[in-house]
This record gives structure tokens, C-alpha cells and sequence, in this order.
């Protein structure tokens, strides 16, 4: 197995960490939860990066790198979901779900005649929409457990709020492309 691949699987196992640290309440649990985040989203850039550079680009890759992707972006928004962060963060989880099942019921038709359809640009735009969003929120309950900090809890709030909506924008965007450019595969017939 080639290093993307192992990156892409290391990411794949940050996602239940991930959804533990932001479940169990300890000291220094949302830092936690941000350094596994941060981390699990640079192993996603450097295997993109590594795959193209190195011409390590795989089949498997190209299927599981999403779904790393997916696991890890889904165990965020559960935990926020369980933790009340965001005003409305049930709908943004359901809009990311939604996508995501299109996205790969559409990749199970496309594999079924052997094709496999790589991330487009607005896909990218999505994860990367909703990587800062999810940086940004694990970010503010980190510094929100601070007295110097909780004077902005609002405007954390809100700005944590608008930077999810954002996020489920680009996924609702992305997800509609992927339909569009994909009906081909929607439409078929065997």
C-alpha cells in the first residue's frame, strides 16, 4: 500500500477519535479534538499532494479518499450536533448526510461499469468550505473555556453559525453539480 493510501486510512481512524473527544467531557478535550481534526485535515491535503507528485494515484484511493473525507467532516458535525454548536447544525448535518448519500450511490452506479469519477472542483470547495468551518467551531469551544473569552461567546456563535451555513452551501452546490454532470449514470439502464 502506497503512503496517500495509508494517509487516507489514518484519516479514516482519526474520525471515531475525533467524535469520542468531542463526547467525553475532560480537561483539554476540545483541544484534543482540534489537533486530531487539524491533523486528519492535513493527512487529506498531503495525499492528494503526494499521489499527484509521486503519480501514486489509485483506484482505491480515488474511492477512499473521499470516504475518509466523509467519516471524518460526518463525526464533526455529529459531535456538534450532541454539543449544540451552531444554531441549526441538525439541518446542516442533514444537508452534508443527504449529499453524501447521492454522491455515493451515484460513484455505486458509476463502479458498477467501471468507472470511477474522481472529486470535482466544487467537491474540493465543499471539503474545504466545511473543514474551516469545522476548524473554526473546535476552535472557539477551545478558546471559550477561557474567562477573557466568554465575552464573545455571541459573536463566536454567530460567526461559527454563518461559517456551517457556508459550509452547507458549498455541499448543497457541490452535490447538485455532481447530479448534473453525473445524470448519465442516474439514468441507466442495465
Amino acid at each position: 500500500m502506497n503512503t496517500p493510501n495509508k494517509l487516507t486510512i489514518a484519516r479514516i481512524i482519526m474520525a471515531p477519535l475525533l467524535m469520542a473527544l468531542m463526547f467525553i467531557s475532560f480537561p483539554g478535550h476540545s483541544l484534543a479534538a482540534l489537533i486530531v481534526f487539524i491533523a486528519a485535515s492535513l493527512t487529506d491535503m498531503a495525499d492528494g499532494m503526494l499521489a499527484r507528485r509521486n503519480n501514486q494515484i489509485t483506484d482505491f484511493g480515488k474511492l477512499l479518499d473521499p470516504i475518509a473525507d466523509k467519516m471524518l467532516i460526518t463525526a464533526a458535525f455529529l459531535g456538534f450536533v450532541f454539543t449544540h454548536t451552531g444554531w441549526g447544525v441538525l439541518w446542516v448535518a442533514f444537508i452534508s448526510l443527504t449529499r453524501e448519500f447521492l454522491v455515493m450511490s451515484i460513484r455505486m452506479l458509476a463502479a458498477r461499469d467501471g468507472n470511477v469519477i474522481a472529486a470535482s472542483v466544487w467537491g474540493k470547495l465543499k471539503t474545504v468550505t466545511q473543514m474551516t468551518a469545522v476548524i473554526f467551531a473546535l476552535s472557539a469551544e477551545f478558546f471559550l473555556q477561557f474567562a477573557s473569552f466568554q465575552r464573545f461567546e455571541w459573536l463566536l456563535g454567530v460567526l461559527t453559525t454563518v461559517l456551517l451555513w457556508f459550509a452547507a452551501a458549498a455541499t448543497l452546490v457541490s452535490g447538485v453539480d455532481y447530479a448534473i454532470k453525473n445524470a448519465k449514470y442516474i439514468d441507466h439502464r442495465k
